[in-house]
């Protein structure tokens, strides 16, 4: 799968040399986060992502633009052919696992124990496992066992 990259770095980047840094810049506020949520639900229109999330119009329009400029949505004439409509990229797909990985999160920490709240499943009503990190000899991952390594 093709790979999105950016040209040049960004002046107003936290951390330009911190991929981390870099993603949330791109994608870590709220909204951001909520437009790629729905639109990996199937939502395409201005209407429906605004209807679902709640936002402000004037919200909704820049981030929108920010995440077309950026190259994880696309915009596209609908099969109707009277309006736009936005699709995920490959890099906007690629931010599946992220988003799961939130989701995952809050079900384990943002309720309270036999609090009610969605479910992502699978295509047969499963419940998606959970993400485990794992090195490359299948040993699972964490804070304690990796580090960042500087390039420069």
């Amino acid at each position: 799968m093709p790979r999105t990259t950016m040209r040049a770095p960004n002046p107003d980047w936290t951390d330009p040399d911190c991929p981390v840094a870099r993603t949330l810049d791109l994608v870590g506020d709220r909204w951001s986060l909520l437009v790629i949520r729905d639109a990996m639900d199937g939502t395409r229109s201005f209407t429906e992502f605004q209807r679902r999330t709640g936002i402000a119009r004037n919200i909704l329009t820049d981030r929108l633009r920010k995440l077309t400029a950026h190259g994880l949505l696309a915009q596209r004439t609908a099969p109707s052919g009277r309006r736009q409509e936005y699709v995920l990229t490959d890099a906007g797909r690629d931010l599946f696992p992220v988003v799961l990985t939130l989701r995952q999160w809050g079900e384990r920490h943002a309720f309270a124990p036999g609090e009610t709240h969605s479910t992502l499943v699978d295509e047969h009503g499963t419940p998606v496992p959970d993400i485990a990190p794992t090195g490359a000899d299948g040993t699972p991952l964490g804070t304690d066992t990796t580090h960042v390594h500087r390039t420069r």
